[in-house]
């Protein structure tokens, strides 16, 4: 049975550069302006990558204007970590930063073990196809826990 939404989301992964970007743009399409979606990385240090604006794309999701960021950006562009219901963290890595950088709030902190399609596949199709794999599994752990 899916749970209500919360107020407001954090995505998080190894570089704010595909899959959380991803659940951020997702979660928006899906569930519009009920709540607040936001997407930080470990590290900022990679721009959007381009298979994900491509599969993002297909679905009707707009990536390409995304800037990558962190989470002391996050804090630098005036928004306080505390002021999420929920992080949800897509890698080991993003899940370690997101316990540490929480661990003075009551926040909730997921795992969602979601599949990093970078270097996977030797063809652009390939490629293509493992970065479907990973929209969809964000589609489905979405609509999973929040439903339609």
């Amino acid at each position: 049975m899916a749970q209500p939404l919360p107020q407001s989301v954090l995505f998080c992964c190894d570089h704010n550069a595909v899959r959380s970007p991803m659940a951020e743009g997702i979660m928006k399409k899906l569930y519009g302006f009920d709540t607040y979606v936001q997407s930080v990385g470990v590290l900022n240090d990679l721009d959007i990558d381009g298979f994900a604006i491509a599969v993002c794309k297909e679905i009707g999701v707009e990536l390409s204007r995304h800037r990558a960021r962190n989470f002391e950006d996050l804090e630098q562009y005036g928004e306080a970590l505390s002021g999420f219901d929920l992080v949800v963290a897509m890698s080991p890595a993003s899940q370690k930063q997101a316990v540490e950088a929480t661990r003075m709030f009551h926040l909730t902190v997921e795992y969602w073990p979601i599949m990093d399609p970078t270097g996977l596949g030797e063809s652009r199709e390939a490629k293509l196809n493992a970065y479907r794999q990973t929209r969809d599994q964000i589609y489905e752990n979405l609509k999973g826990k929040w439903g339609n």
